[in-house]
């Protein structure tokens, strides 16, 4: 049971503050508001004359169902090619699925789809694969009521998919479809086996806590986890099944339809597919000196980052931003300059295999987790290493 205030109806008229036991009522704004501490006596809601109080019943979610077994992960494709938050995702989905002693399958829409084998080789048990040309193109509502009909028949416990464009727009409307929970833009999973919940990780509060969510009684327990987040593994030994299941072209339908697909034109490589990452930070001191940074990475072949600092002030747009409020990237060189080294960026960039930071404070906490580091003025030392990149 809980108390509902209609703040509609509420004209503040007073009536019920002398009416609770426990002056727990006061009117603020011309609206009556009850405090924490209320024992749900009824009595503030027998004296309203504009019946502006009211009293809920609270609907107690039903227990989660032991009929739904198994992992299952969203394998995203584009043009055929299934994205590599994929394969990072199916590494994470075969510990999940071997803690619990269940299978993984993994769900793949779209047409020509080219290399589903590696679906298995990267730990999938069972590939369910939707090939058609209706699918080519990463309709959110096709894909959304495929995938919801595909659940209902299967009863998996756990569905992932990657937090890209498409995985936040479509999935959201899968949890919908089932009445169940999903937590959005994950950077951690875990298990806990003994009550067969995920342990979903996220950043919440502007990335300065990390909340754990459980769905306790819905399932499947569903959530999107960001790109880089985990490595991808690869056995090709293993053994798998791979299911065409047929596209009902009569029943599953779309409002709308997808025109195509532009190309971010800006982007000469994308943050989370680039092997090496130049980025910057406070350190930069005005958004000029980004230029200095694009000519490191046009020697190196390498994807411009941000901390959140230049991204907040105008600096860099947004796409560029690494860190629990960003991307999280995993390259093979991440190099910071003038990154004094927050908790929230370290978060997104140090899985990296090798990271050179470059800042003229010597206690940055940068230094720490870089794996080489260069103490002196960014703007001396970048320019030397332009150089010498240029001349060999």
């Amino acid at each position: 049971m809980t108390i509902r205030i209609d703040t509609g109806k509420c004209d503040g008229c007073g009536s019920c503050v002398p009416a609770c036991p426990f002056g727990l009522l006061e009117v603020i704004a011309d609206k009556a508001r009850v405090e924490e501490g209320c024992t749900l006596c009824g009595a503030c809601e027998a004296v309203c004359p504009s019946s502006a109080i009211s009293s809920e019943e609270i609907v107690q979610a039903a227990p989660a169902s032991d009929e739904h077994r198994g992992v299952w992960v969203f394998a995203e494709q584009h043009g055929g090619r299934v994205k590599a938050v994929s394969y990072e995702l199916l590494s994470k989905g075969r510990e999940l699925a071997d803690a619990l002693g269940t299978e993984l399958g993994a769900v793949c829409f779209g047409h020509n789809v080219a290399d589903t084998d590696q679906l298995i080789a990267c730990g999938a048990d069972r590939v369910y694969l939707v090939d058609t040309p209706e699918l080519a193109d990463n309709q959110d509502e096709l894909y959304a009521r495929q995938l919801a009909e595909l659940i209902e028949r299967h009863k998996p416990e756990m569905v992932i998919a990657g937090a890209t464009a498409l995985g936040r727009s479509f999935f959201p409307r899968v949890a919908a479809m089932l009445k169940t929970g999903l937590t959005a833009d994950c950077t951690g999973l875990d298990i806990d086996i003994e009550n067969r919940l995920l342990l979903q990780t996220r950043p919440t509060f502007g990335g300065n806590v990390m909340a754990t969510i459980v769905c306790q009684a819905r399932r499947p327990q569903m959530a999107t986890v960001r790109p880089r987040v985990f490595k991808k593994s690869l056995s090709n030994g293993r053994q798998g099944q791979i299911i065409k299941v047929d596209f009902e072209r009569e029943r599953i339908t779309s409002r709308t339809k997808l025109l195509g697909f532009v190309e971010a034109l800006g982007e000469k490589v994308k943050l989370e597919d680039a092997d090496i990452i130049v980025s910057g930070g406070r350190g930069l001191g005005k958004p000029e000196n980004f230029k200095l940074l694009e000519e490191l990475a046009g020697a190196l072949g390498a994807a411009v980052g941000s901390s959140r600092v230049p991204v907040d002030e105008g600096w860099i747009p947004y796409a560029h931003q690494v860190g629990q409020t960003g991307k999280t990237v995993c390259p093979k060189l991440y190099i910071a300059c003038g990154i004094s080294g927050a908790v929230q960026h370290l978060a997104g960039m140090q899985t990296s295999d090798v990271i050179v930071a470059i800042n003229n404070d010597p206690s940055a906490p940068i230094f720490e987790v870089a794996t080489y580091g260069i103490i002196g003025d960014l703007f001396q030392v970048v320019p030397v290493m332009i150089d010498k990149l240029k001349r060999e």
